[in-house]
């Protein structure tokens, strides 16, 4: 298969658009590892990439997605051969390298992890890039000295990939979860998922105080902006927040109230280019803790053609949980 299927981002005078369209092989970006691609995903990043609401892309024209798992084609890494399952998780795929919305992919070898033996293709990609930021989220409170025993912790952006992969994570290292999220319909699944409590967004979503009452021992943040400013407001005494996300904004309103009063300490969540043995501790801990009844149920299936209407609606709050793309 010389030519193959895919979906094609251009930014030329015409504007900024997103096509499905066909490549060529030969015009496959420099790799070691060539992949034949059957999943990918649809996480909130992709979303911005495929509508244009947010600079993601950087080169032009671009394949977007910035997961995929498949079967390497051909191979001269050291250690990925033919027939090897893999999976890819960023390092700029989708942004300035040909990503995973396409039957193909030319990759760098360093950049694949195999495939966790704990998952099918399509499971690893209902965890995802948001599953494994939730995972590495995770990890970084442990880090920290983080432990159930210091008091609930927070989730917000509750219903979506980050959140809905970070609770469960965390209900089953024994956490008590607080989940905050502007969908109430979802409050059932949230509580199947761990969450003990479900708070309103709305509570954290404006401007507020400086130092608020300490309301949990720790926090995963997916939402950036006032609402990240409140989680840290509200945090314990020496408490942590992992930030990973921007859903809300970019900016981050807060004082140094809560880091020189409360010793709260803020720990960002970078999963784009995290070296590999960081990476397979993430698989790790999703092989180990991640249930794979509570994964199917926050799961979805689209196929390619629909990657684009998905693409908006995640960027408007209306996915629940993760979307697998099988790619045919």
């Amino acid at each position: 298969m010389s030519r193959f299927k895919a979906i094609r981002i251009d930014k030329d005078a015409s504007g900024y658009r997103a096509t499905y369209s066909e490549f060529d092989e030969s015009e496959l970006m420099d790799g070691d590892v060539t992949v034949r691609v059957t999943h990918s995903t649809v996480n909130y990043k992709d979303g911005l990439a495929i509508t244009g609401k947010a600079p993601v892309v950087r080169r032009f024209p671009m394949i977007p997605g910035i997961d995929f798992a498949g079967v390497v084609e051909s191979s001269s890494h050291p250690e990925f051969k033919p027939g090897d399952e893999v999976v890819l998780n960023g390092w700029g795929c989708g942004e300035t390298h040909f990503g995973g919305y396409a039957q193909k992919a030319r990759v760098k070898g360093d950049w694949l992890v195999p495939l966790p033996k704990a998952f099918s293709a399509a499971q690893s990609m209902a965890i995802g890039t948001a599953g494994y930021t939730a995972a590495l989220a995770v990890l970084a409170l442990e880090k920290q000295g983080m432990t159930p025993d210091r008091g609930p912790v927070l989730v917000t952006g509750a219903a979506g990939g980050v959140g809905s992969i970070a609770i469960a994570l965390l209900a089953k290292a024994g956490w008590r979860v607080i989940a905050s999220t502007g969908r109430k319909d979802e409050a059932d699944f949230l509580t199947y998922l761990g969450a003990s409590e479900i708070i309103d967004r709305a509570e954290l979503s404006t401007p507020g105080k400086p130092l608020g009452k300490e309301r949990w021992a720790a926090a995963v943040d997916a939402v950036g902006s006032h609402t990240l400013a409140n989680v840290l407001a509200q945090t314990a005494y020496e408490g942590a927040v992992a930030a990973c996300g921007n859903a809300q904004g970019m900016d981050l309103p807060t004082t140094v109230a809560p880091f020189i009063l409360r010793g709260v300490c803020l720990l960002g969540i970078g999963s784009v280019m995290k070296p590999r043995a960081a990476r397979l501790e993430a698989w790790d801990l999703l092989a180990r803790d991640l249930d794979p009844d509570k994964l199917a149920e926050l799961s979805q299936t689209i196929g390619l053609y629909k990657v684009m209407q998905t693409a908006a609606e995640i960027l408007e709050g209306r996915v629940r949980g993760r979307v697998i793309v099988e790619i045919d």
